[in-house]
């Protein structure tokens, strides 16, 4: 290993270290415990430092789209340390939950019925647990605002609601009670939408001023957490006083102000993982020399490129958002696999100008050895670090078959891919650029099927992430092995669990 690999190896190791040991005091102070209501796991977050049946107000915390109890983790300690007792839960077909959701998700009498059950049962719950007031207000992230909302107008007993990432058509002047929106500050459509609904009770709508009164549930605020998208915002500070300054009001409390600050330890842990990719990458063994690949110019493979983008989501256009009985995931799988095969045809229209020697049969350990030990860390490791930090990673048993249907989608297209951007005299730039036209197919897709894809939109921001992640790691892998199906197959490794694991699976 260079001195400059050991001197980055040395710096992603503190990164990765100092990250490790703030994130284990992030939960320091909270005791929490776990449950299963039938399918659905459910979390009680309560201070450490007061006794188990001290009356406090309950707040019953629901996640968003393809989210889970997991990342609401920073308001459930951040209420929780405030005095409050803090209740999340994995939403049918999202998480740990291994009941898969019944109905149309995008249709009020489709799976919101479903979820509003679900909702009231850990409500009741919650309100039974040892210490629990009887006083209870509610916080929901993105799809779970539009739950709470329509909850808390079905429920007296919710005495406020914290919409987070708002949208929902249920607002009216009247309910919910003390209504506290925050938005992320990158969040412009949905920072609209938040001063639609304080203009329903106010001539002046403004972000940070409070109208209304608490007394008798008409109060309503909007806030806007500063430099943060829609999953950001679920790390922001701003988010969490808000959040707790609200609740103090809503009950007289008094809470003492702390704020979870988890996010900066979360991205320095990210960044120390994806340094250490770079050295780790120069101690793989050496497949191929020269490098092997289609070796393309521009003028080859811009339509090689361009046709997928294009093609692929024109093809596609009628196909179910559902497929395999995962909301978008299932369409993602199948939008990989066209996309590959046609990248594929175009290379063979090409005629690919192969580089470096065929890998004979004593390269194929060379070539199993780099390929299992490039997808163990960058498709195993970052799973394991996400499923423990961030969000629900975990394969549960009815997601098994997924991983695999997954997997044939997202093999095909990083197969292709990896060999048309890379060789001796490939294009500069080509590989992030063949990125580019696959997210504009994206973009492409769901212009054309809006109603069914529109969750895509939502978490657009972590899909270009991936992308650029996981295109630096295949970047490495590639010069490191001299073989584009090493960082291939990792990448698609890497791809398709998150589309078994995270998305929500439907009955």
């Amino acid at each position: 290993m260079s001195r400059g690999a050991l001197v980055v190896a040395i710096l992603a190791a503190l990164l990765i270290g100092g990250a490790l040991y703030q994130l284990d005091r992030a939960n320091a102070g909270v005791v929490t415990s776990t449950t299963r209501l039938g399918a659905t796991p459910v979390t009680v977050f309560r201070a450490q430092d007061t006794s188990a049946d001290q009356p406090r107000p309950v707040i019953v915390i629901a996640h968003g789209f393809a989210g889970s109890q997991q990342l609401m983790q920073p308001f459930a300690v951040t209420l929780a340390k405030n005095g409050y007792l803090a209740v999340t839960f994995d939403y049918y077909g999202h998480g740990r939950n291994h009941a898969a959701l019944a109905g149309d998700i995008t249709r009020v009498e489709g799976a919101t019925i479903s979820l509003l059950q679900q909702t009231r049962e850990v409500v009741d719950y919650a309100l039974s647990l040892p210490g629990a007031s009887g006083d209870l207000a509610s916080l929901g992230h993105s799809m779970a605002s539009d739950i709470m909302v329509r909850y808390a107008a079905i429920d007296a007993r919710v005495d406020a609601t914290i919409a987070v990432s708002m949208f929902s058509p249920a607002v009216t002047a009247e309910n919910p009670r003390n209504l506290l929106v925050v938005v992320g500050g990158l969040e412009r459509f949905l920072q609209q939408e938040a001063l639609r609904v304080l203009g329903m009770v106010t001539d002046t709508p403004q972000e940070g001023i409070t109208v209304g009164a608490f007394d008798n549930g008409s109060a309503r605020r909007v806030a806007f957490a500063d430099g943060v998208e829609h999953v950001g915002v679920l790390y922001s500070s701003e988010s969490m006083r808000e959040a707790v300054a609200w609740l103090d009001r809503v009950y007289g409390r008094n809470g003492g102000g702390y704020v979870d600050e988890r996010g900066f330890a979360l991205v320095a842990l990210i960044i120390g993982i994806g340094l250490l990719t770079w050295p780790l990458s120069k101690l793989l063994p050496v497949v191929s020399r020269p490098a092997r690949g289609a070796s393309l110019r521009w003028r080859q493979l811009l339509p090689a490129a361009s046709i997928p983008a294009i093609g692929t989501p024109l093809l596609l256009w009628w196909f179910p958002a559902d497929f395999l009985g995962v909301l978008v995931g299932g369409y993602l799988a199948i939008h990989f696999l066209v996309y590959g095969l046609l990248t594929a045809a175009c290379l063979y229209w090409i005629g690919r100008s192969e580089t470096g020697t065929p890998v004979t049969a004593s390269s194929y350990p060379r070539l199993a050895v780099a390929s299992l030990l490039a997808t163990l860390y960058v498709a195993g490791l970052i799973a394991l670090v996400l499923d423990t930090y961030v969000t629900s990673f975990a394969i549960t048993p009815p997601r098994v078959p997924l991983l695999f249907l997954m997997l044939v989608g997202t093999l095909c297209y990083f197969v292709a891919d990896e060999w048309l951007t890379h060789g001796a005299k490939t294009a500069r730039g080509g590989h992030l650029f063949t990125r580019i036209c696959f997210l504009v197919s994206l973009g492409l897709a769901v212009a054309l099927s809006f109603e069914d894809l529109f969750f895509l939109l939502i978490i657009a921001g972590v899909i270009v992430i991936y992308f650029l992640v996981y295109g630096l790691f295949s970047k490495w892998i590639y010069l490191a092995t001299g073989h584009p199906a090493v960082g291939a197959l990792a990448n698609a490794v890497a791809f398709a669990w998150a589309l078994a694991a995270v998305f929500p699976m439907l009955s």
